[in-house]
């Protein structure tokens, strides 16, 4: 097999705490409601590494860094993408791209779509495009309760 395919998911709810900063694809957007989580809820990082993880069947995001394990208590999402991206070239792959999809009400993202695409290519040394979508106000997220992202990532052995 020459290429193989991941998807991630991943969702957050906004956080009452309004001196946590809100990150999406490792871009800290000013003035917004950040999400609950043990790390610093990225959910476009965390979903893009469960497409990576997904597509060589390495398990989820959550059997490399576990809420458990106090050591990832605020970690920077970034990093452990970094951290996924080695596991996929100490596997013997190269990530071709990845592509995600954000699930939001609110907030518009459309202003820092390229820098989270430079930060996550940067993260994953590959193409990684960034879309952003609105639930129209459909359930839980369409009430802007939080933030969900879809990812889909194709690695190639080199």
């Amino acid at each position: 097999m020459t290429v193989r395919v991941g998807q991630g998911f991943d969702v957050h709810p906004f956080s009452d705490d309004r001196s946590r900063p809100l990150v999406l694809g490792g871009v800290t957007l000013p003035g917004e409601r950040g999400l609950v989580g043990h790390s610093d809820a990225d959910v476009v990082c965390h979903a893009a590494a469960d497409a990576l993880l997904g597509a060589l069947g390495l398990g989820d995001l959550g059997q490399h860094f576990p809420d458990s394990d106090p050591a990832w208590a605020g970690a920077d999402s970034m990093r452990l993408l970094v951290v996924v991206a080695g596991l996929v070239a100490a596997e013997g792959w190269t990530v071709g791209n990845v592509d995600v999809t954000v699930v939001t009400e609110t907030p518009r993202l459309a202003g820092h779509r390229q820098a989270m695409e430079e930060n996550l290519s940067g993260a994953v040394g590959a193409p990684v495009s960034v879309k952003a979508t609105r639930p129209e106000g459909l359930g839980a997220l369409g009430r802007a309760e939080g933030i969900a992202c879809l990812a889909v990532a194709l690695v190639e052995r080199p």
